[in-house]
């Protein structure tokens, strides 16, 4: 009895009591949505919409992405109630990739024109700025109150810059003076920075260096899927012996004339390092240029050095022949017809020195050439390096064709490079497999250079992360000071500066740096929108590759092999032969330039 008669007390008591204080919350909760909501307090009354849009560039006119934004009234801060398409940063807005922001928010009637109306961006690395939006800039409609405010926010030199900074500078060593691998030296730099901006400056923004987001961005996927095709193409092709064959044909055109010999070496190796990847070039032609060389009685570093420095002056003609090119025609959205046509008559010249160059430094060891029985060394050439697979070579080559006809016509379709790249490979690859021809795991594991692949990825995080903290900034306005805004200047400072820098450190990691830098340039000096300054630099970091042993991938490759077989060769004693080439070839390359543009 003493049950029901407190179970019916709580209903018609206790129940209606919190149903009551549930309507009063809901109307407290419904008035506070009509306020302004500024630091979690309300405003009671009539409200009319704010809606705040605008752009964050930085001092160059580009816009400033995932910088935080904040709207202040009276000096308080008002909190965003709608937003637009932008991200949210952990001041509540933040701009997009482009720069631009947007957001809404509710002020009481008639307020904005008796209050001072503010906008302040900030982000690590830039010096915070806040401004007063005029009253003229304020404009009313039937969708309520707009105001437009773009801001223009200065590079800061704090924290995130010099630790940036340093751990570029620290692995842009490891990587040049090959102290530590060059895929581990760039993937300790990209993480150690991605770690502190999410250790340090998770607490002090001003130590963030960069976000996930970013890091993921600065990744050029155009480049990775463009050498992973063509990895692949090249890795199956060489299976049918193709490269091997190429050589002893060249042999038998020389007829034992080794001066012949080498002009046709190195103009193989030119055009195969145009159209194919200039290290994949080398790696397979060291070889054979070794046994060549051992069989007519000569060094093979006579062969060697000429046909590295054609790889490189040979990959500098097309948009796929060098990393560098890749890299500049991904960023600058150029054609490989446009590398042809800017490129290729300065190679040609280059070219034709390089045999009159090396007529004259090897003349002497060609003279030492003995062979007496010419026909039988060809026949035994012949017996040797054979084609092994016909029909996996002609399906390749057709394939090959289809693949370069893409490039020659990307521009016309409106389509990366890299989509040719990765279809041509996807056919050659299935015929193989349905064929039999190849297999699967060994050319996955062997011919795809996994290591290359991630020392790009790697690479472009570390670049990414100097150029969010603002040294990239620094560097292409001390470039423009120095060229007074010339263009004559800049072109000589970018072909000059990128030749000396390419031939004492890896021109990949210069190239990927320099990249943002020439895109500036090209925007704010007269006369440079017609794209010179990418040929500059184009010319600047393949030519200058063969300064030096170590200034490209395909000379660190083709020497390790020759020092493998037992006929190592300093570093100055390259540097001896290929540095004064080097100038030749970047001094025509600078007349061209200047003539053209």
């Amino acid at each position: 009895m003493r049950y029901d008669s407190l179970k019916q007390l709580c209903i018609m008591r206790v129940l209606p009591s919190i149903l009551g204080l549930l309507l009063v919350l809901s109307a407290m909760a419904a008035m506070a949505g009509e306020g302004v909501v500024s630091h979690g307090e309300t405003v009671a009354g009539a409200t009319e919409q704010l809606r705040i849009f605008g752009k964050v560039r930085n001092p160059h006119g580009v816009g400033v992405d995932d910088a935080e934004i904040r709207v202040l009234f009276n000096g308080r801060e008002l909190k965003a109630v709608v937003h637009g398409h932008v991200a949210h940063g952990q001041g509540g807005i933040s701009t997009a990739r482009d720069g631009s922001y947007q957001a809404v928010f509710r002020l009481p009637e008639g307020e904005l024109e008796r209050g001072v109306l503010e906008v302040e961006a900030y982000k690590p690395s830039y010096a915070r700025i806040k401004v007063q939006v005029p009253l003229e800039d304020i404009s009313r409609g039937p969708a309520g109150i707009s105001v437009g405010t773009d801001l223009e926010i200065k590079r800061h030199m704090g924290p995130a810059f010099w630790i940036s900074t340093v751990v570029f500078v620290l692995a842009y060593i490891l990587i040049s003076f090959e102290l530590l691998h060059r895929t581990l030296a760039a993937m300790l730099g990209a993480s150690v920075m991605l770690v502190i901006s999410y250790t340090v400056g998770t607490f002090f923004p001003e130590y963030h260096i960069l976000t996930y987001e970013s890091a993921i961005r600065a990744i050029d996927m155009n480049v990775i899927f463009l050498l992973m095709g063509m990895m692949i193409i090249v890795g199956i092709l060489k299976h049918t012996g193709v490269f091997q064959w190429c050589a002893y044909k060249c042999y038998q055109l020389a007829r034992g004339n080794v001066v012949v010999l080498a002009i046709i070496l190195m103009s193989f190796t030119a055009v195969a390092s145009a159209f194919l990847d200039n290290v994949t070039t080398m790696l397979l032609l060291t070889p054979v240029s070794i046994e060549i060389a051992l069989s007519l009685g000569i060094s093979p570093i006579a062969l060697l050095i000429p046909e590295i420095l054609a790889s490189n002056i040979g990959g500098t003609a097309t948009l796929i022949g060098d990393p560098p090119n890749i890299m500049i025609g991904s960023y600058a959205g150029l054609t490989f017809i446009d590398f042809v046509k800017n490129l290729a008559p300065v190679c040609v010249a280059s070219m034709i020195f390089l045999f009159v160059f090396t007529k004259l430094v090897y003349g002497r060891e060609y003279k030492k050439a003995h062979v007496t029985d010419i026909k039988a060394h060809i026949a035994k050439l012949r017996e040797e390096y054979q084609i092994t697979d016909s029909t996996l070579l002609a399906v390749g080559l057709i394939i090959m064709s289809i693949v370069i006809g893409m490039f020659l016509t990307h521009g016309i379709l409106h389509m990366e490079v890299s989509i040719a790249a990765l279809f041509g490979a996807a056919l050659l690859f299935t015929y193989g497999l349905l064929t039999g021809k190849v297999d699967l795991l060994e050319l996955i594991e062997k011919d795809i250079e996994w290591t290359t692949l991630l020392f790009f990825m790697f690479l472009f995080i570390l670049v990414g992360a100097v150029e969010e903290a603002g040294l990239l900034d620094i560097i292409a306005d001390w470039v423009r000071q120095l060229s007074h805004g010339n263009l004559v200047a800049s072109i000589c400072l970018i072909l000059w500066v990128s030749a000396i820098m390419s031939a004492f450190v890896d021109n990949i990691p210069f190239t990927a740096t320099m990249l943002p830098i020439v895109g500036y340039l090209t925007t704010v000096i007269p006369g440079a929108e017609s794209g010179v300054l990418w040929w500059a630099l184009a010319f600047g970091a393949c030519f200058g590759g063969n300064g030096t042993m170590i200034g490209a991938s395909a000379n660190v490759v083709t020497l390790g092999i020759a020092e493998s077989a037992g006929y190592p060769i300093r570093f100055f004693g390259f540097m001896k032969v290929a540095f004064p080439f080097m100038l030749a070839s970047v001094a025509i390359a600078n007349v061209w330039l200047l003539f053209m543009y």
